[in-house]
Formats: structure tokens, C-alpha cells, sequence
């Protein structure tokens, strides 16, 4: 999530407000006025709003736990955004091992829990009877909530995280923890929101219809790391050999451009070409550089004069998983990638519409031929498909 405002950033990361925060701010600055209604509305409403102030601090200095944590396992922080939810720092990829996944997700509880201490010593220092009292006291129990709620073992909570975490760790199979933590939180989203729409419909409880939604957050953002989930383990079975095709055309690398453009570019539907001299790939034909040679010198001049050496080009081999494949395209800004063979010569092409082809074979989804056409002639994956996300933040194992 990284979207809304930009209010600042810290330790270089940048903070931004989601509109739908103002919702919650609202909501809050309200339920926390209404305790001090005998004090009068300026301050009762007053002290709403710096309740509710207060809780999003806390709100960022929890997600500052997680991202500072992250930061120090060298994982960068695109941002924390505060929205309807709370908070959420966008991490640019997971953690490469389970203790580490746990030391990133406990961070922002234990921070949570640390400041419920703090303030709850801080009261000792401040008279009982005080309205600062009674605002540090409401802070203290905020920040013990905000802990122990992050603790319930179900993504994309932080107790969901620690779940993975152990599991990764039992199992030794990341794809295994992270799909029973996702249907942990599929199963606490599913009893929230029967628990919310029960307690509002039958107890006449508007809170209920908050922790529905709270549940139904939760069962959507378990729902999609399960099916991210899906697709970083198809990215890392999958490999290019599965993927590639042979839309290519081999042709001499002794052939004059004049021979070569008479022959090829004129009739023929291909748009790569290799070439070959006595037997072995010796490049790729460079088209782009065809228009740059004067057309005086097509008839003397050989492919050999516009040929990029395979050592050269970026490719990968027949054996590289397709996470491979997406993360060197995505890096090198690729719309097709060649595959070599062990022995080194060209064995396939691959575009991304051969990925998405590949995968939607594999994880049985429906996707037109249209759509992979689509995808073959601009270059960018389906919008529910962000694979160039996905893959980034795959640990490769």
C-alpha cells in the first residue's frame, strides 16, 4: 500500500496518509469524547482528538519496530501508510529465513508492549486524579491492545507471521507455513465477521459491525497471501525450459544485409534471429542496428557486422526457474529473455506472455488467448497478475 499522502518520512522512510485514515481518526476522536462529555464539549472533543492522535503515533511506531528490523536484515522499506486498518510498512521483499521473518514480525508487538510499560510507569509520576492521568492510562491499555491483538496467530497479522515463521522453521518448506498461517487468518476473518454480524443484528451492537469488518480485512488479505503464495511456488517450479518456445529463425552468419533483408525481414513473421557460422550459434542478429549501416554497403557486408555474441546478451538456462527468468527481465528491463542450453546454444526465447502461459498451466487459471496476446504485444503482465512484485519479494529458496 502506498498511496494517499505523503506527510514525511522517518529514517528515511516515507509516512503517507491513506484517505480512508481520516474515517478512523474520526470515528475515534468521537468514542474517546464521549468518556469526558462532563468536562464540556471543547474538551471532551479535544482530548478525542489527541487520543486518537496519540493511538496512530503508536500506530507508526509499531510499524517502525517492523520496518527498522527489516532495514537492518538489508530488506528496503518502500513506506508506512496509516489507513482505515491501522498501519502497514511495505517491506520490497520477505525475509530470507524464519528467524528472521519471526524478529521482523514480533518487532512492532514488542514495541507495542514496551510503550504500554513506559506509559504505565509514567502514570507513577503524574496525580491519579488528572486528566493527564486518565489520557496515559487510555494510552497505556491502547498500546497493551495493539500488542496483543497483533499477536493472534493468523496472517497478515504479526501473530500470522510468527505462525509462518514456526512452521517454515518445523516443516523447512516455506510454501507449507505460509499457506496454513494464511488459512488460520481465512478461518479467525471468517469467525469475526459471523461474531460482528451475529453481535449486530441480534445484540443490536454497532461495534459489531467493526469487527466485521475487521474480519473481513483479514479473510481478504489472507485470501491473497495464499494465492501469492500459489505463484511464488509456481515461479520456483516452474522452469524456463517449461516456458520457452522456439519463435525464432536461425539464419548464416555469412549472409550479406542485402541477402539477409531480401530473404527474412520482408516475408518472414519472425522477429529474432540467430545466427550461426559452421555449425554454432555465433549471436544475435542486431535489427536495430540494420537502419544505422548505409544501404551502399549491404551487398559486401556480412551479418558478422551486426552481431551481438551470446556471452554477451542476457540470457538463462534451461534449468532456471521461472523467478529467475522474471527478476533478470524485470532488472534488466526485458520484454524477451534468451534460454540457453547447457551446451551453451540457443535453446528458446521466452516473453511474458510465455510466462503468464506457463503459469496459468500451472496453477489452472483461465486466462484468454487474447489476454496472452495482449501481454506478448505490450509487454506488461494482467493487473491481477503482478508478477514483477511477486517475484521481488520471493525468497529464492
Amino acid at each position: 500500500m502506498r498511496k494517499g499522502w505523503r506527510i514525511g518520512s522517518l529514517f528515511g522512510i516515507p509516512l503517507f496518509l491513506d484517505s480512508s485514515w481520516f474515517i478512523i481518526l474520526a470515528w475515534v476522536t468521537y468514542l474517546n469524547s464521549q468518556y469526558y462529555q462532563n468536562r464540556g464539549p471543547v474538551t471532551s472533543w479535544g482530548v478525542g482528538l489527541a487520543i486518537a492522535l496519540l493511538l496512530f503515533a503508536s500506530v507508526i511506531l509499531h510499524e517502525l519496530g517492523h520496518s527498522l528490523v527489516a532495514m537492518s536484515k538489508g530488506i528496503k522499506v518502500n513506506s508506512i501508510t496509516l489507513f482505515l486498518f491501522g498501519g502497514v510498512a511495505a517491506i520490497e521483499k520477505e525475509p530470507e529465513t524464519p528467524g528472521h521473518v519471526f524478529q521482523v514480525a514480533i518487532a512492532g508487538p514488542a514495541v507495542s508492549f514496551t510503550l504500554f510499560l513506559l506509559l504505565g510507569f509514567a502514570t507513577l509520576a503524574i496525580p491519579e486524579s488528572s486528566l493527564a492521568s486518565d489520557i496515559v492510562h487510555r494510552l497505556a491499555a491502547i498500546n497493551l491492545v495493539l500488542a496483543l491483538f497483533n499477536m493472534i496467530p493468523g496472517l497478515p497479522l504479526d501473530g500470522g507471521q510468527v505462525l509462518k515463521a514456526a512452521l517454515w522453521k518445523i516443516t523447512g518448506n516455506r510454501q507449507i507455513a505460509v499457506r496454513w498461517a494464511a488459512k488460520t487468518g481465512q478461518f479467525l476473518g471468517w469467525f469475526a465477521i459471523a461474531l460482528g454480524l451475529t453481535a449486530f443484528f441480534i445484540g443490536g451492537d454497532y461495534g459489531g459491525i467493526w469487527i466485521a469488518l475487521i474480519g473481513w480485512f483479514a479473510l481478504r488479505n489472507a485470501t491473497a497471501y495464499n494465492r501469492a503464495s500459489d505463484i511464488q511456488e509456481a515461479l520456483l517450479k516452474t522452469k524456463a525450459a517449461d516456458a520457452m518456445t522456439r519463435n525464432f529463425r536461425v539464419v548464416d552468419a555469412n549472409l550479406t544485409l542485402q541477402e539477409f533483408a531480401d530473404k527474412y525481414l520482408e516475408n518472414s513473421q519472425a522477429s529474432i534471429y540467430f545466427a550461426t557460422r559452421e555449425g554454432r550459434y555465433r549471436g544475435l542478429v542486431s535489427l536495430d542496428a540494420l537502419p544505422l549501416i548505409d544501404r551502399n554497403f549491404w551487398q559486401e557486408q556480412t551479418l558478422n557486422l551486426i552481431l551481438r555474441p551470446l556471452q554477451e546478451i542476457i540470457a538463462v538456462s534451461e534449468t532456471a526457474s521461472l523467478l529467475e527468468v522474471v527478476n533478470s527481465m524485470t532488472s534488466n528491463n526485458l520484454s524477451w529473455i534468451t534460454v540457453l542450453s547447457p551446451a551453451g546454444s540457443v535453446a528458446g526465447t521466452m516473453d511474458k506472455g510465455d510466462i503468464v502461459l506457463a503459469l496459468a498451466r500451472s496453477l489452472q487459471l483461465k486466462i484468454s488467448e487474447a489476454e496472452i496476446k495482449r501481454v506478448k504485444e505490450d509487454g506488461r503482465y494482467p493487473a491481477g497478475l503482478p508478477l514483477e512484485a511477486i517475484a521481488k519479494a520471493t525468497p529464492n529458496n
